[in-house]
């Protein structure tokens, strides 16, 4: 059986079988250097062979996991995809295919080698990568599931640049060629095999130059495949197109020009269909592919058991393998180093490098000259990008009503239930009540008897039962006064959970604090005690136990003065030498709900931006629409402002909805500039919106987003000022709370609500900076993210 080498011609059995003489390692490493100096220096191809090809792919390694333990996707893989040639990869699930198809479109990185596409490296000025010129279709739908199949056509035509009426044309000839239904029919209602077939529409509708197919024929009947091979055929007839097509079905490539047969990562042939099968006396691809992967296995240092009786009954060639064909374990040792795996010793002491080490490799084209004018090295978005962009945000946003009713009402409900819920006084505290002076019965409090008699002339005076005039005062505030005989049964009632506070009042309680105040000088201990209302409170919630406190001391206040008025004394004699009078800024009763209601507006506001803007970038991360645009030549810049732009809409509307009901319905303090307080708050929502961007460019699921968006909502809320001041946390606590995105804005509209400041105060521009840098960061972060983060 005659034999051929690398490039087909005839080798002698005597040049391959003729036995060496035993050699050393030193002659072995000799021989080594001189085939390396003579063989393996990579070739220069000719300017017109150049210009001859659409993609080249040189010494591709790929690999996942530790160093230690790699999953090597790509070893050592050579690729030459000619202009005009249907290129037909072929190969298991799992060899790489789809891998290696992602390096070539940009999507992923080579951890060594390289790659040229169209005129230059992936992503650099000279390459048709990304951009119109290529047409991409993943091996996932990648699909709009509420677009029609018009809508999807009219999306991808519009970011190539075309105009509508071609797109409209284009339409009617795929749904012809490819058999679709009517091209009002949302996507989403289609079969897997539809979408299938509208994916391989939207990479055909511009009529791209080079054509990456990622196994369009799964699920299609023979007859519509054969159909769409023919029509592959016919585009690539005039040279201008060039198809890069995977497929499960190996014969059916028999229309390709070139086919890759891959395996384990690396090429086992690359040639004609009709050359592979006439080379290796085969009746068909898959009898090739079957007698290259036994002789790949054969290679192997530790050959596979489940193979051996595949191996005992294939037929093999009289030839080397073009793959590595390295024998198991040889006597003298390995020899490792630059040839790596694909140099080995045999058995006798042969060395043995591979054929895919002999062949030379041709160095990579140059990349294209493109001549630019400044607009267009400056311009970071283009128009026909964008409008297709905020047209499909939109539609897709405004096309599910339900959703789009309940994004809106979402931050409307929130905001009711805020100021329905926090902040409110509390009343009907049970009040467990001892009062010895009367022995707890409400007759003796006649308030006919609660008179002043004075004399004129030595300006004595009595009073009768003040206790009871401050029991009635203290029903003004707290109304639920529940009266116990004894001390002891009101403590226990507290305990218990029955009362939040005891009143102890003593049996001469009034004649006490008459004597008190009448002759301070010769009062004693005892009467003292005695003038003294003792209190005991459930001290486990501070909030009510201060709101408890302040209502004991208001009343006794208002006792004292309604008592000085009665009598005819001066207004303040029997208060408290420290009067407060009405407030600088804020309310004389404080109300919690002013204090909190800025902060809650602004996290409201942030955080349904950072879902929305997180969980739209997401949907179309998972599904593969993103990959798909940025490979169609979108940039992370275009995406992200169609985003705000649509989003900003919706942000607006809820905005006005979450003040209306604040300052409105339910009155809450807006005392300063209205407009600086609506620019404050949607520049708040922008900085949500661009940290849902870093959300989703950081994350790669759903549940991790979640978990990232939840895991910062506590942390803003309670080191932001919101709920509590900054001054009253930790030293460490308060710088770091300084930096957060909320603290400087949310004292910026409390400023401006409360206080009535306008944008010249350094409290209030300092929030509008603040936050202007948050998003400048965010959106700087979610560009470089989109643009760099690949696998």
């Amino acid at each position: 059986m005659p034999a051929y080498d690398n490039e087909g011609a005839t080798i002698s059995m005597e040049d391959v079988r003729t036995p060496d003489p035993p050699i050393t390692i030193s002659t072995i490493e000799e021989e080594l250097t001189a085939r390396r100096n003579r063989m393996l220096k990579p070739q220069k191809s000719t300017v017109s062979s150049r210009k001859q090809q659409a993609v080249c792919v040189r010494r591709a390694h790929k690999k996942y996991g530790p160093s230690k333990n790699p999953n090597i996707i790509l070893d050592g893989l050579n690729m030459t995809v000619p202009k005009g040639a249907i290129y037909g990869l072929l190969g298991a699930s799992g060899c790489g295919k789809t891998t290696l198809l992602s390096c070539i479109v940009g999507r992923r990185r080579l951890n060594s080698g390289e790659i040229w596409v169209l005129g230059g490296r992936p992503g650099g000025p000279g390459s048709g990568v990304p951009g119109p010129r290529i047409g991409y279709m993943p091996q996932e739908i990648a699909l709009f599931g509420e677009f029609s199949i018009r809508e999807t056509m009219i999306y991808f035509g519009w970011i190539a640049g075309m105009e509508t009426k071609d797109v409209e044309m284009r339409i009617d000839f795929l749904i012809a060629l490819l058999q679709l239904p009517n091209a009002s029919r949302p996507v989403k209602n289609l079969s897997g095999g539809q979408q299938r077939r509208v994916s391989l529409a939207a990479a055909l509708i511009h009529d791209p130059e080079l054509l990456i197919l990622d196994e369009p024929t799964v699920g299609v009947d023979p007859v519509l495949r054969q159909s769409i091979w023919d029509h592959l055929v016919e585009i690539t007839a005039g040279g201008r197109t060039t198809v890069i097509i995977t497929t499960h079905y190996i014969d059916e490539t028999k229309q390709a020009n070139i086919i890759g047969l891959m395996r384990g990562g690396r090429f086992l042939a690359e040639e004609s269909p009709s050359e592979l099968i006439r080379r290796y006396q085969a009746e068909s691809l898959e009898d090739v592919f079957l007698k290259l992967s036994v002789l790949q296995n054969m290679g192997k240092r530790r050959r596979s058991s489940i193979l051996a009786d595949v191996i005992d009954k294939v037929e093999l060639p009289a030839i080397p393998n073009p793959a590595a064909i390295d024998l198991e374990e040889a006597e003298i040792g390995e020899i490792s180093g630059e040839f790596g795996d694909n140099v080995s010793m045999s058995s006798k002491g042969r060395v043995v490098v591979t054929p895919e080490l002999l062949a030379p490799v041709e160095a990579l084209p140059p990349e294209e000259e493109v001549h630019r004018n400044c607009i267009e090295r400056i311009k970071p978005m283009k128009w026909h990008h964008m409008k297709a962009l905020i047209w499909k945000n939109a539609l897709s946003l405004f096309r599910n009503f339900g959703v789009l009713a309940f994004i809106i009402g979402l931050p409307v409900m929130q905001m009711i239930l805020f100021c329905i819920a926090i902040g409110h006084y509390p009343v009907g505290l049970p009040l467990a009540v001892v009062n010895y002076e009367t022995n707890n019965s409400m007759a003796l409090c006649d308030y006919d008897k609660n008179y002043c008699p004075q004399d004129k002339e030595t300006y004595e005076w009595n009073l009768t039962y003040f206790s009871c005039q401050y029991l009635d005062h203290l029903k003004l505030r707290q109304d639920n006064l529940v009266y116990f005989p004894t001390a002891e049964e009101a403590k226990l009632a507290a305990r218990k959970g029955k009362a939040r506070a005891v009143l102890i009042i003593p049996s001469n309680f009034t004649i006490s604090l008459q004597d008190r105040m009448t002759d301070p000088r010769h009062t004693d201990n005892y009467t003292i005690d005695s003038s003294v209302i003792t209190v005991h409170v459930d001290d486990t919630d501070k909030q009510v136990e201060w709101m408890l406190t302040r209502d004991l001391m208001t009343a006794l206040a208002n006792t004292t003065e309604h008592l000085t008025r009665i009598c005819d004394l001066p207004l303040r004699m029997m208060t408290l030498p420290v009067n407060f009078h009405d407030p600088i800024y804020g309310m004389k009763e404080p109300d919690f709900t002013d204090f909190a209601g800025p902060g809650v507006i602004l996290t409201i506001i942030f955080f349904l931006a950072v879902a929305l803007t997180s969980g739209a970038m997401l949907a179309e991360r998972n599904e593969g629409i993103l990959e798909r645009s940025l490979v169609s030549g979108i940039t992370g810049t275009e995406i992200l402002f169609s985003h705000v732009v649509v989003q900003m809409f919706v942000m607006t509307v809820q905005s006005l909805m979450v003040m209306l009901i604040g300052f409105v319905f339910f009155e809450l303090s807006h005392k300063g500039p209205l407009g600086w307080v609506i620019v404050l708050i949607l520049i708040t929502g922008l900085c949500g919106m661009t940290f849902g961007f870093v959300v989703s460019c950081v994350c790669d699921t759903d549940r991790t987003a979640t978990y990232m968006a939840l895991g910062s909502f506590l942390p803003m809320v309670l080191l932001c000022g919101i709920i509590w001041p900054v001054e009253g946390m930790h030293i460490v606590l308060q710088w770091i709370s300084y930096v957060l995105p909320l603290t400087k804005s949310t004292e910026s509209l409390r400023s401006m609500l409360q206080r009535g400041w306008t944008i010249s105060m350094p409290t209030v521009y300092s929030g509008f900076i603040s936050t202007s840098i948050w998003i400048a960061i965010y959106l700087t972060t979610s560009i470089l993210l989109l643009k760099f983060k690949k696998g």
